[in-house]
């Protein structure tokens, strides 16, 4: 076998980032043809952190929706069908509200805590009632969702934060500038644990009975993955605000072309990812140049009609099982029995 037979996707993906990345420095209402003092503060100071902010925001969504899906074995899990990201925003809006002066790491420890405690009342809530179809799942995280959606909505609306609010709801990268992004490089190092623990994480999606029976701390590595997991959203939600559908729909299409090894498949993923996230971008700098429309209205568009045809893709009836993804040989995916 050779080296482009086993990496062709890999080298397809990395060749289009490249090509838009450099696409994307260009695009904007000031001109870079220049080499004035002017263009260069433009392009280190705007240009290049919105640029970086796009492919780690892409790159941290989609390789949590990977990990979520591979940890509960459904591939309707992610951070916006699990309530992570709305756990996310209201740990934001708890670090304003009670710390107004709180810098950009502290919102992130809030959206850190509560993105984590939100996702594992989720998990909690799918072990204890034993949900055996798979579409029930997403939906009660869509549901649960909501509910703290509405908790959000009401503190912003009684203390007059709709404001803070609008810009947590609405993903954008408009307002990323140097300086007042970084927290997004905590993606990096959280993407290497990853692929360094992918492993054990495939395990643990096998089921409690199994990993206990191939030497696998179960809860321990289930509370690695869904951690890492919160991590990448809450360092995302505090910079960029809401992006759905990213850690959704990303994984499913490259799972269905590489298969489900987490190790296989985690480098294409988080290349995939950067790569929509950046096509959105464009799209929606340029759809009524030089007005900008955010990326979230884009992605969601995009991202409900591809979720719609991978649940049609999912109940075809040559596809039709009860729920092989949270029923696995050995004791179902997210157990603790």
């Amino acid at each position: 076998m050779t080296f482009w037979t086993r990496h062709h996707l890999t080298i397809i993906l990395a060749l289009g980032l490249t090509l838009l990345s450099a696409a994307s420095l260009f695009v904007g209402v000031l001109d870079l043809s220049g080499t004035s003092i002017d263009t260069w503060e433009l392009l280190l100071i705007s240009r290049l952190p919105r640029l970086l902010a796009i492919l780690m925001a892409g790159m941290g969504l989609s390789v949590a929706g990977l990990m979520m899906q591979s940890l509960c074995r459904n591939k309707f899990v992610s951070p916006s069908t699990a309530a992570t990201i709305q756990s996310a925003q209201l740990g934001v809006l708890l670090a304003l509200l009670f710390w107004p002066g709180s810098t950009l790491v502290e919102r992130a420890l809030g959206a850190f805590a509560c993105a984590l405690l939100g996702t594992w009342i989720f998990i909690a809530f799918i072990q204890k009632v034993q949900v055996k179809d798979l579409i029930l799942v997403p939906l009660v995280g869509i549901m649960f969702g909501n509910i703290i959606g509405g908790i959000t909505n009401f503190l912003a609306f009684k203390f007059d934060m709709n404001q803070a609010l609008a810009s947590l709801t609405v993903g954008h990268f408009s307002t990323v500038v140097r300086g007042h992004y970084e927290i997004v490089f905590l993606v990096l190092p959280i993407l290497i644990l990853t692929f360094y623990f992918a492993q054990h994480f495939n395990i643990v999606g096998l089921g409690s009975g199994l990993a206990q029976s191939l030497g696998v701390n179960y809860q321990l590595f289930l509370f690695i993955g869904l951690t890492l997991a919160a991590m990448l959203t809450a360092s995302i939600v505090v910079v960029v605000g809401t992006i759905s559908y990213i850690g959704l729909i990303v994984p499913n299409l490259v799972t269905m072309y590489q298969g489900d090894n987490l190790k296989n498949t985690l480098l294409n993923t988080a290349l995939a990812g950067a790569l929509f996230v950046l096509a959105c971008d464009l799209i929606g700098r340029l759809i009524i140049f030089p007005y900008e429309v955010p990326i979230e209205l884009i992605v969601g568009s995009l991202g409900s009609l591809i979720f719609i045809a991978l649940i049609f893709r999912r109940l075809s009836p040559k596809r039709r099982t009860k729920a092989p993804s949270l029923t696995p040989v050995g004791a179902p995916a997210c157990s603790s029995n």
